[in-house]
């Protein structure tokens, strides 16, 4: 007997056991179907807001209309009650509140200095995020255009006042994804989060089968009791289906989508190619450490998804208490997240992702420090439902 055998009975088991195919095909593209598209335009747009403008003259007028023409604003309520568009947040009719108090604009070129108020409902973390960034910026608008006619109206002229109200001009650049678009900067990372958490999954799912279902001796007698062969031979087909998969997220964003991908398409793919083995590697690992089925599932369901909060997607790394710090080299979705910026995004030379190469790779090491464990849990363990 050799890989292949074990290989060719690992597709048959794939038949009696659906989960296979919903873990290593169905579950990563229905996310991908489900994340861009719903994030196809690259932001939310058109978010309904309620405007309680109590002032009612033509420059608070002019406030509005200048916020709701920013994209992602849409006023579906004005009124002159504050409590009925409470009301309407919420019944999660509306993510915010723009308030414009009596006599702002007397008050405003009086220098009295009214107050502009904004509620969000943070319960919604982008679309309370948008519409508090545009509320911001059209009520900082409107202080310097008030503050542009006192100046104006003292004496100075327009240069002269602009160079109070702004002694300084920020030029801005964003680099890698100059167009904020969230669906670049989320589904890059969610989407090979998501294969690697099913990768988890599906690495301990199928030796904890054998353990479950005593079949584990004929498998270790197929590949005459080296566990490397047996091991080999029973990931294998995932490993192809998994690797046809990412190749397939990756043709999706960057070919089709037209995602960022500077440095071409040989650093990425490599890097998707290392992030399965290694994954599937830290499947091995799992179960070796706790050839349990439902630990050992339970320990890879845990991992795979504490990689979204540490990798450094939501939060820096950097600013991460030091302990976390070094944890987040544990997750091979770490190194995967630094290749993308680096190659994808700024397009740096791969010499400067050299180490996370290497470290992808050598997460194939860590079935070697539970190999004899594995083994004996594989002859020994008896399962007990």
């Amino acid at each position: 007997m050799n890989c292949y055998d074990i290989a060719r009975r690992e597709i048959r088991r794939f038949a009696g056991h659906p989960v296979y195919l919903f873990g290593i095909l169905g579950a990563p593209l229905f996310c991908a179907f489900f994340f861009l598209t719903l994030m196809g335009d690259g932001l939310p747009a058109e978010l309904p807001a309620a405007v309680v403008d109590m002032d009612d003259t033509p420059v608070s007028r002019n406030l509005v209309r200048q916020l709701d023409a920013f994209k992602e604003t849409r006023f579906v309520m004005k009124t002159h009650s504050f409590t009925e568009a409470r009301l309407e947040m919420q019944k999660r009719q509306i993510y915010g509140i723009y308030f414009i108090p009596e006599h702002f604009s007397a008050d405003a070129i009086t220098g009295k200095q009214p107050v502009l108020s904004f509620y969000i409902n943070p319960s919604y973390l982008v679309p309370s995020t948008l519409l508090f960034q545009d509320m911001k910026t059209v009520s900082v608008l409107a202080n310097a255009s008030v503050g542009l006619q006192k100046e104006m109206a003292a004496g100075q002229t327009e240069a002269q006042s602009m160079a109070k109200l702004q002694p300084f001009v920020i030029d801005t650049h964003a680099l890698g994804n100059p167009w904020f678009n969230y669906s670049i900067y989320l589904c890059n990372t969610i989407l090979p989060g998501i294969l690697q958490l099913m990768i988890f999954l599906l690495t301990v799912y199928s030796i904890a089968m054998e353990i479950k279902d005593g079949t584990a001796r004929e498998w270790l007698r197929m590949g005459n009791y080296s566990l490397t062969r047996c091991l080999l031979g029973k990931l294998l087909p995932q490993t192809l289906i998994f690797t046809i998969t990412g190749f397939a997220l990756c043709a999706w964003m960057y070919g089709f989508l037209n995602f960022p991908l500077h440095k071409g398409w040989l650093p990425m793919l490599s890097a998707m190619f290392l992030l399965i083995i290694a994954s599937q590697a830290g499947g091995v690992f799992m179960i070796g450490i706790l050839p349990v089925p439902r630990l050992g599932l339970g320990l890879a369901s845990l991992f795979g998804m504490l990689a979204f909060s540490v990798i450094g997607l939501s939060y820096p790394v950097s600013n991460m208490h030091p302990a976390i710090q070094s944890c987040a080299n544990l997750f091979p979705l770490r190194h995967y997240f630094l290749i993308y910026v680096d190659q994808a995004l700024y397009g740096r030379d791969w010499v400067y992702s050299w180490v996370q190469y290497v470290a992808l790779a050598g997460f194939l090491s860590l079935p070697l420090l539970i190999g004899s464990h594995l083994k004996r849990a594989l002859l020994y363990f008896k399962y007990i439902p």
